[in-house]
């Protein structure tokens, strides 16, 4: 055989090689495809968008538009709701990693509206705008953290224009990412909200950049910059802050500097720490600022709790079932806030 049949011979071989394995890579490509679109009893996935709001008339979503462009949102509304009945408006904020639904679900904060009778809205961020789905709290230097802080309160406007919502009992709540962004919206619109819970976020005013909120998670935050002074004729809004104390995302020093921060803006004065278990639960350190007699700002820090929702659900990511209930604090925080003048 000589050396040109021998190379002939070789390219068909070679020829016939690939076109088996295109064939094979196509196949298993179209096979996976397949696969991943198909619900298995040992991978549940989630129903399609359309079969979620339909499953239930109380569980909508819509979109709003800001300055940061469109933004989807969840909302829950308590069954019943009577004619001329306005009712409360909770805003949860994701963090990273989630959704509306995963918070919804985590939280279960749901089923305690349903019984204490408000709103809750669940704010979305987009994806293309942070790939982890990350609200951008800490970008305030290009404008990004105010333009999405925008869109959040386009949401809140639209809810309150097509829903029975008494404005005058609004409040805001987030984890992580969430927390950070809720007690950004709170100190640049204090008036519009009553209390704001911050579970495992950072101090307001710490970061403005992607570097020094880094530097904010692991305890190492630069000299923060002051925050703008309280209008005449405005109430501070009080704020709640759960942080674990076996956090590894979010250092726990970032909780009482959230809540110090807070204070110092009425010069609230500190009062004595005191420890809280119940049953099996982790125990908890509760410390209150006070200023004139009213609570400007509540930490508490749950011992033995990483980076995930206290008292959350089983089963689920970011959520602890064995810390005490933080969906219930806030909601007991939050409705006592509206109850005062």
């Amino acid at each position: 055989m000589t050396k040109k049949t021998r190379k002939t011979l070789w390219r068909k071989a070679l020829r016939r090689t690939l076109k088996v394995m295109t064939k094979k890579a196509v196949r298993a490509g179209s096979k996976a495809i397949k696969d991943s679109l198909r619900t298995t009893p040992s991978t549940p996935r989630r129903a399609p968008l359309k079969k979620q709001l339909a499953a239930s008339a109380n569980w909508i979503g819509g979109i709003a538009v800001g300055t940061a462009g469109p933004r989807r949102y969840r909302l829950y509304k308590p069954p019943g709701l009577r004619r001329n009945e306005k009712l409360p408006l909770l805003v949860m904020l994701h963090g990273c990693g989630q959704d509306a639904e995963a918070l919804a679900t985590s939280s279960r904060m749901n089923q305690i509206a349903s019984r204490e009778r408000f709103f809750v809205l669940y704010p979305e961020q987009d994806r293309l705008s942070n790939i982890q789905g990350c609200w951008n709290w800490y970008d305030s230097r290009t404008g990004r953290a105010q333009a999405e802080e925008n869109s959040i309160n386009a949401a809140i406007e639209q809810i309150c224009l097509s829903q029975a919502v008494d404005r005058s009992r609004i409040a805001l709540a987030g984890i992580s990412a969430g927390a950070g962004m809720a007690v950004l919206l709170a100190t640049h619109h204090p008036e519009r909200f009553k209390a704001i819970a911050m579970h495992s976020g950072i101090a307001p005013g710490v970061a403005h950049s992607s570097a020094g909120a880094i530097k904010a998670m692991f305890g190492q935050s630069a000299t923060p910059s002051p925050l703008p002074p309280i209008a005449p004729n405005t109430r501070l809004p009080a704020l709640l802050v759960i942080q674990g104390a076996a956090d590894t995302v979010v250092a726990p020093s970032n909780g009482a500097q959230a809540a110090i921060r807070w204070g110092a803006r009425v010069a609230a004065k500190a009062s004595k720490p005191r420890t809280v278990q119940r049953g099996a639960r982790y125990a908890a350190t509760i410390t209150d600022y006070r200023s004139k007699g009213r609570i400007i700002a509540t930490l508490c820090e749950v011992s033995r709790l990483g980076h995930a929702w206290s008292g959350g659900a089983t089963g689920h990511a970011y959520s602890d079932p064995k810390g005490p209930d933080a969906s219930r604090m806030i909601w007991a925080f939050v409705a006592k806030q509206f109850t005062q003048a």
